[in-house]
Formats: structure tokens, C-alpha cells, sequence
């Protein structure tokens, strides 16, 4: 469902606020990049500039909605209007060439022509050096948009003639009120904001049984690390750990919820009403934080960043988190 220009102000206050400005002030530029991670409403925004960059009559920041221009826009028919997907894992020279042929063409429409190039990290050389002579030198007024989830992809050729629009990740407040009115429980929302900023990606995190069962061993885990029973928490790794946690990526995400619990504790240490990934555990974290100091909770978050750092080293599983759960136990200090 498209989002409604006041729900992209509350999701890019700051960027929505910055390209108003632009325009505003006719301060358009030849070309942007603007980068944002997932579910951060990039393409949204990039939508909405370029209808407010086409309005005929736009109002205070934001297109009318109902000249000509808009309503083409809307039904996907304004000829100073084109866009370039990747065709697999590449932007292909021909879509490119064929781009360079539409903007170039002297079409029915006067007045500015805008294009979008989607995962422009996509631009393989031949086809950044393509259209870089085009960014360089437009025919007439074009403004050019490049989208991206990480602006150090894009070739430095293309980056270096490009305004950079940076976008924040989504309010958390926003994602998790999204979530409770998916009838969402507070204590899984709370975990599952914490892995991304996508609603729709959050939202199938919740669905997933591999995922519940991931967020059920940590906690598992560190109820054993933390009642300073080193066996208990060498047989959970053999037996409930190392088997569901098999693939690196499963074994970074495990690290990072466990990490989560430690901060946790932290936080209701410091602040009873602190915010938490696990709410659900405050009151076995609240009891666990009154025995423990501030330097033992720091040294095992120490522990835990090592190892996820280690994890990077091809070093062996089983040997990782047999030595985390030692280092956990012992309190060694990795500054």
C-alpha cells in the first residue's frame, strides 16, 4: 500500500524536510543518491520527489495531487518519467542505453525529465560508464536519482557527481506500534525491532517458528551463563545451540540476541524502565543485575563482541562458544 506523504514525515522527517527545501527554493540538483537499508521507504521517498519535482502546481513542499502531471504519474504514463531495475545481478549496459535513448528523445512534455536508477550498486563499469557521460552532460533539465542500501557500492565515478540523501532507519516507536496492531505480543515485537527496521520483514520474523526458536535458546543460554553454571551451559551449547544455530548467518543473529540480553540488563540496572529486547525477562534481569557490578556486566559484553567478532575468522563453532561460555564465566576483559 503506497504511503501517504504525512506517513513518509514521520518515517524521513529530516530528509523529507531537506528535499522540500530543495525544491522550494530551486536548489534542484543534476543527481542523487539517496541511500537508505531496508524498509527505511526509500523508493517512497524517491517516488515523492519526483512527483513534487514534476508538479505543475505544487503546494507548500508537497505536489497537488491533481494536475496533469500527478495524474500521469500515478498511472505510470508521464513520459519525463523513466526508471532502471537490475535484470539479475547487474543494471545491464542495455538498460542503460535504452534509458539514454527515452531522456534524450524530445518528448510531448515540457519542462524537466527525471529517472530513477533502483540498487544502483547494481552498475556494473561498462554500464556506469554509459550513462556517466549523460550525468555529466544532460540534454535540457534531467535530475537523476540513484537508490541504494550502501553508497559505498556505487562506483566512485557515479558517486562523486551525486548529492548524498541519507536516510535514517524508521522510528522504533512507529515499527512497534505496527506490530502490536498486527496483534503482535509487546515482548516479541520488542526482539524482533531490535533485527531490522522493515515492518514487513518484522513482521514475517514473528511467523517464523525458526525464529522463535532461536529467540527460546539464547534466552535459554543465558539463564544458564548467568547462574555460573559452566556445565549447564556447555550441554545447552552441544544440545540445543550448535543445532539449531548451523549456518554463520544464524550463528551472527544468535550473538546478537545474546547480546541483546546482556545490554538488557545493563539498561534495567541503570533505568527500572529502561526499554528492553526482552520485556518478558525484566524481572529474572532486574534480580540479576542487583548482584552483578557494572564491570562484570561490561566484561561480558566484551565477551560476547569477541566472539562475534572471532566468528568472522572461519574458527571453528563448537570451539567459539565453548570458549565464550568459559570467557562468560571467568570475567576475562578484552580491551
Amino acid at each position: 500500500m503506497e504511503k501517504t506523504t504525512e506517513q513518509l514525515k514521520q518515517l524521513q522527517p529530516v530528509v523529507m524536510k531537506q528535499l522540500q527545501i530543495i525544491e522550494r527554493k530551486n536548489r534542484i540538483g543534476q543527481a542523487y543518491i539517496f541511500e537508505g537499508k531496508k524498509g527505511t521507504a526509500t523508493e517512497e521517498v524517491a517516488h515523492f520527489f519526483v512527483k513534487l519535482l514534476l508538479c505543475e502546481q505544487p503546494i507548500d513542499g508537497e505536489p497537488c495531487n491533481i494536475c496533469r502531471s500527478c495524474q500521469r504519474l500515478e498511472t505510470g504514463n508521464h513520459i519525463n518519467f523513466h526508471q532502471v531495475y537490475p535484470d539479475g545481478q547487474f543494471i545491464k549496459v542495455a538498460a542503460i542505453e535504452e534509458l539514454l535513448i527515452e531522456m534524450s528523445k524530445r518528448g510531448m512534455e515540457a519542462g524537466r525529465k527525471v529517472y530513477i536508477v533502483h540498487d544502483a550498486e547494481r552498475l556494473n563499469a561498462k554500464s556506469a560508464n554509459k550513462l556517466l557521460k549523460f550525468l555529466e552532460e544532460p540534454i535540457g533539465e534531467v535530475t537523476a536519482i540513484f537508490t541504494t542500501q550502501n553508497i559505498n557500492a556505487i562506483l566512485p565515478t557515479i558517486r562523486s557527481r551525486c548529492q548524498h540523501i541519507a536516510f535514517q532507519p524508521i522510528p522504533k516507536h512507529l515499527l512497534l506500534d505496527e506490530l502490536r496492531n498486527q496483534g503482535i505480543s509487546a515482548s516479541l515485537a520488542a526482539t524482533v525491532s531490535m533485527v531490522t527496521s522493515d515492518v514487513d520483514e518484522a513482521i514475517a520474523l514473528t511467523k517464523d517458528d525458526e525464529f522463535a526458536q532461536a529467540r527460546k535458546t539464547v534466552l535459554k543460554l543465558i539463564e544458564a551463563t548467568l547462574s555460573k553454571n559452566v556445565h549447564k551451559a556447555l550441554l545447552i551449547v552441544h544440545e540445543d545451540w550448535l543445532p539449531t544455530f548451523k549456518e554463520r548467518d544464524q550463528m551472527e543473529l544468535a550473538l546478537d540476541l545474546l547480546l541483546y540480553a546482556y545490554r538488557d540488563i545493563v539498561a534495567v540496572k541503570a533505568n527500572p524502565t529502561a526499554a528492553l529486547t526482552y520485556p518478558d525477562m525484566k524481572d529474572f534481569f532486574v534480580t540479576t543485575g542487583l548482584r552483578l557490578t557494572y564491570e562484570q556486566l561490561s566484561k561480558m559484553l566484551q565477551a560476547v563482541l569477541h566472539a562475534r567478532k572471532t566468528l568472522h575468522s572461519n574458527m571453528n563453532r563448537t570451539l567459539l562458544m565453548e570458549q565464550l561460555m568459559l570467557n562468560l564465566q571467568e570475567g576475562k576483559s578484552f580491551v
